[in-house]
Formats: C-alpha cells, structure tokens, sequence
C-alpha cells in the first residue's frame, strides 16, 4: 500500500503583523499620552464610531471615554494603545489605521481602524494623520 502524498499547510502572515515591519512603521503620525496633559481632549473617528477622550492622568493612562456602541456615557478607562488585532500594541498611543485599545473594569474594547485624529482645540483640517 502506498502512503498517502504528505501535504504541507502554508500558513500566510500578512507583513503588518510581522515585528520588522512593525519596527519599521513610522510612528510619528499619532497621538501618545505622555504628549498630552490632564484634562487635554482627543476626538477618534474610527470606520464605526466616533469616540470623545478626555485624560485624567498621564502617568497611567487613565481616560474617561463616550462614543461607540460600548460607551454611551462617559465611562473611566485606560488607553492600552493601537494594534492591527494582534499580538504587538503601541502603548498608550492612538494611530490613524490601528484598532484603539480601551481597557475597562469589564475587560477591553477593541474599535474597528481609527480613520481620523483631533486634539481638542484643533481645526478639523488640521486633524492628524
């Protein structure tokens, strides 16, 4: 009897979840806490929600949050930072085209890509990208 023909399973990995090319990505376009101070807003417009940010402390990244299904009313969070979904995370920082990582007491919320950043007291065309 002969064996059956060994099949070997290729498993793609798309290159954004790839660490050089994570090291690689520029990461001057975002908005990161330690740029911020108490009080200072964010408004994030993801491909879903919009989401108002407000921080409370830069030291911890404590924020308070409303926008999106999950926050209807503002709601004490912490920014963990952006991610493409997956394993790597820049902490405490919001990226144009990253998911937004919010934890909460009830665990975390992942928004769908972040399409636009304003920081309060900007023009909307002076958004950042």
């Amino acid at each position: 009897m002969t064996p059956p023909t060994a099949r070997i399973a290729t498993l793609r990995v798309p290159t954004s979840t790839v660490l050089a090319a994570w090291s690689a990505h520029d990461w001057r376009g975002g908005v990161h806490v330690d740029d911020l101070v108490a009080l200072d807003g964010v408004l994030v417009k993801t491909h879903n929600s919009t989401y108002e940010i407000i921080v409370v402390s830069v030291e911890s990244a404590e924020i308070l949050v409303r926008g999106g299904a999950f926050f209807p009313d503002f709601t004490p969070a912490r920014l963990a930072g952006s991610s493409l979904g997956g394993a790597f995370l820049k902490l405490r920082s919001v990226h144009v085209g990253f998911r937004l990582e919010i934890a909460t007491e009830r665990g975390f919320v992942l928004t769908s890509p972040v399409r636009s950043i304003e920081r309060a007291g900007e023009p909307a065309d002076a958004s950042i990208m």
